[in-house]
């Protein structure tokens, strides 16, 4: 315990920084959908500007590691923020969709830096006894600042203007802990990234189910408010549902990443996507405002852990040298994925009788099952795995987390090659 105190200490600034960055990025993304039906944008409208955040990403998963490896953590971290910061206030000057969309690009292309530099500094500095008590601190922070933010759209905002600043405050805020610490910022080599067609050679089942499932986290993510507020719920309401599904998803990560290591991975993914399924079913049968709440969150929790379990899935068929560029690749069918989800999910809401988008998810988690189902008919599980590392979805950088990890296990091993220490 003295050690992890020790650590957490130590690493305080880089805690403090990016607790403050999950909480307004959570408290924006939901707080646009809301404020965007407010001023009467179309259910289009609003998924164009909110698809646009990861279609940016898509650019800032491949630009934010140059930036960093060319100007340093610190420089790279306070420029990419204050960007995010501007453009918070941008939203709040303005009223058109235009300028929303452009300043969510804006946000989607320096975010995923933020992540990266926070996460491989963070994993530089820790001991690597103390990595596994430090990650988990870490994830907790990125899965519960979100559902914080998007808790905080619920506060009473008189003018209209109080929650766009609180989000350019604690934007700007974050700069500060890693400009005041002494903790100095570790060296950084950009990570080479591998092709895709590379990957899908490798494990044909992660590169389909990460794309296929992650349309539809950017779905339910930006679509849930929406169909609350469709169903009677106010704007209190509908932000609490979302911040409940979060909160469902990101308490059984761990339990199933342990579950996910002791059985066939695929298992894990055909239980999961046949619930998901199941729950998106019922709830286009069962019309009970009621149930909302319930049923998103059991979509939310089953579909969320899928993108853990389908990344350790690739792990277990690349070697120590691939999983680096590997995770930068799946990263990005995940950004990809979010877009066209987010593009679609909103539009889909009013079709069908107001069932379109649960009949969307419905149709993608079954998708999801079909493709596990098929990889599991033609191959045999890997005989030795590795462990399902806990990801927050919903604010990634995994190639900042996976090249910390694989430097910290060269360093070992080159400290006992024989491996007789561990």
């Amino acid at each position: 315990m003295k050690r992890l105190g020790r650590a957490l200490t130590d690493n305080w600034a880089l805690f403090l920084g990016m607790l403050m960055l999950m909480v307004a990025n959570g408290l924006l993304g939901t707080l646009l959908t809301i404020r965007g039906n407010d001023l009467g944008f179309s259910i289009l409208t609003i998924s164009l500007m909110q698809a646009s955040y990861p279609l940016g990403a898509l650019a800032g998963t491949v630009a934010a590691p140059r930036l960093i490896e060319k100007v340093g953590h610190i420089r790279a971290f306070s420029a990419l923020a204050s960007l995010v910061s501007i453009a918070a206030i941008v939203h709040l000057l303005t009223s058109d969709p235009y300028s929303w969309s452009a300043m969510r690009l804006l946000s989607g292309v320096c975010v995923p830096g933020l992540y990266v530099i926070t996460e491989s500094w963070l994993h530089a500095k820790a001991e690597n006894r103390m990595r596994a008590q430090i990650l988990s601190v870490y994830f907790m922070i990125q899965l519960g600042g979100p559902a914080l933010g998007t808790a905080m759209v619920g506060l009473p905002d008189p003018t209209g203007a109080m929650l766009f600043g609180a989000v350019s405050i604690l934007i700007s805020l974050s700069i500060v802990p890693l400009l005041l610490s002494d903790n100095k910022a570790p060296a950084y080599v950009a990570p080479e990234r591998m092709r895709l067609r590379q990957l899908y050679r490798v494990s044909p089942m992660s590169v389909l189910g990460i794309f296929v499932v992650s349309i539809g986290l950017g779905a339910w993510f930006i679509s849930l408010p929406l169909y609350a507020l469709a169903r009677g719920f106010n704007e209190a309401q509908a932000s609490g549902a979302l911040v409940v599904a979060m909160i469902a998803s990101a308490l059984v990560q761990y339990p199933l990443g342990w579950l996910a290591d002791h059985v066939d991975r695929r298992q894990v993914v055909i239980g999961l996507g046949l619930l998901a399924t199941a729950a998106a079913v019922w709830l286009a049968v069962d019309r009970s405002a009621s149930l909302v709440v319930i049923g998103f969150s059991v979509i939310a929790a089953a579909t969320l852990p899928i993108y853990s379990i389908l990344a350790a899935h690739a792990n277990d068929h690349l070697t120590r040298a691939q999983i680096v560029p590997a995770s930068g690749t799946m990263a990005f069918l995940l950004q990809l994925g979010q877009f066209f989800g987010a593009l679609i999910g909103p539009n889909t809401i009013p079709l069908a009788g107001g069932r379109g988008l649960l009949i969307m998810l419905a149709v993608i988690c079954l998708a999801v099952t079909l493709i596990a189902i098929a990889r599991r008919v033609r191959t045999q599980a890997p005989q030795e795995t590795g462990e399902t590392p806990v990801t927050g979805v919903l604010g990634i950088a995994q190639p900042g987390v996976f090249q910390a990890e694989v430097m910290a296990e060269e360093a070992e091993e080159r400290r006992d090659p024989t491996g007789s220490g561990r």
